[in-house]
């Protein structure tokens, strides 16, 4: 029988698109001829690995994982929440999020034949998505919080807090997973983003027929709710909207987010 190598295996791979047991198993029924190894590979099914990367996979899961001082959020991807709720599904993101907290974020490509191996046996395009590391500062704090309607992760959120508890990163936890800021603090809205909605919201009170000399002061003012939807430190907070979340940090300070909201 002839030597089937890791070379061989590689090849076949890339031009079926299949995982590193399949391709190794298509050799050594053929005896290591890699045209037969194709054919028998698409007698199987087993090849149309391929086209389903092609395929859109806009649902999926999202799970944190958390080691002392470290936390990882991981997203991985297909195209059926049939298939995002699945165990096996759930337990390799489970298992990627678990290396990058030890390993750091690129430790997801360590799994990647994991990965293609649950592709052909879910037969969905599953590819990982966003993948976050934190590792708390000195005398910060980490929380966590991922959102399960249906039990299986759609909205997970991560946050730093300098000067804070628990209790205070899990109630920012919760207030993110709700609203979906996109910024931190006005500082980090880009100023090409501002100006397109100053011109936009410019155009509005013009077309409304307010008075020009009028125009900056109401600009102003709507500009103001545009940063207090996006911008998580000028939120009202949801569980009292008499408090902004700066208030509610108090003398604590955010020092990042990170959210993963799965078809967005």
């Amino acid at each position: 029988m002839a030597e089937i190598t890791a070379k061989m295996v590689q090849a076949l791979r890339k031009a079926t698109g299949v995982g590193m047991m399949d391709a190794k198993r298509a050799l050594v029924e053929n005896d290591g001829d890699f045209d037969k190894a194709v054919i028998w590979l698409r007698e199987k099914g087993l090849s149309k690995a391929a086209e389903r990367s092609e395929r859109e996979n806009t649902q999926g899961a999202v799970t944190v994982a958390r080691d002392a001082d470290v936390g990882a959020m991981v997203e991985l991807n297909c195209e059926t929440d049939f298939v995002a709720k699945s165990a096996e599904f759930n337990a390799l993101l489970d298992k990627l999020a678990a290396a990058v907290v030890a390993d750091g974020e690129g430790a997801v490509a360590a799994h990647q034949d994991e990965i293609d191996d649950l592709r052909i046996t879910l037969k969905e395009n599953i590819a990982v998505g966003k993948v976050v590391r934190f590792e708390a500062a000195e005398g910060a704090v980490l929380g966590t919080y991922v959102h399960k309607p249906a039990g299986w992760g759609v909205n997970g959120v991560m946050v730093e807090v300098q000067g804070g508890d628990d209790a205070l990163a899990n109630e920012l936890c919760l207030h993110i997973a709700f609203t979906k800021p996109q910024f931190l603090s006005r500082d980090d809205v880009p100023a090409e983003r501002v100006e397109e909605e100053r011109q936009v919201l410019e155009s509005i009170t013009r077309n409304e027929g307010k008075p020009e000399a009028a125009l900056p002061k109401i600009v102003e003012g709507r500009l103001k709710g545009f940063f207090k939807e996006h911008v998580l430190l000028e939120q009202d907070f949801v569980k009292d909207n008499k408090v902004s979340i700066a208030q509610l940090l108090g003398d604590a300070t955010l020092s990042r987010f990170a959210q993963v909201v799965i078809g967005r």
